[in-house]
């Protein structure tokens, strides 16, 4: 299996950046040809009401980095990637890599 692992900063407006995920982002990536796997995560505070060190985070799976690749390379990965800039400006860290199952 190979990940894309997205860890989405605090945007200035939490409200509007999820309307903006759910209702074209989300949707934009589910269309990414090889994806096998999908999930998101919205962290919610640590047990002392600390604030997470992320807003969101998303974790596509892949078969392998072929899959992978092919799948970013398509014309759906590379709308999703040009999407980021329409609602992820406070920054977001991508990391990617095999992943297995313990």
């Amino acid at each position: 299996m190979f990940q894309l692992t997205a860890l989405y900063n605090h945007p200035e407006d939490p409200a509007a950046f999820d309307r903006h995920y759910d209702g074209v982002h989300a949707p934009l990536a589910k269309k990414l040809p090889g994806l096998q796997r999908y999930v998101v995560s919205r962290p919610a505070p640590g047990p002392d009401g600390a604030k997470p060190d992320y807003h969101l985070v998303a974790i596509l799976e892949f078969a392998d980095a072929a899959a992978f690749q092919a799948g970013m390379g398509s014309e759906e990965g590379q709308a999703a990637v040009a999407d980021l800039e329409n609602f992820a400006g406070a920054g977001v860290s991508l990391l990617t890599g095999p992943a297995d199952e313990v």
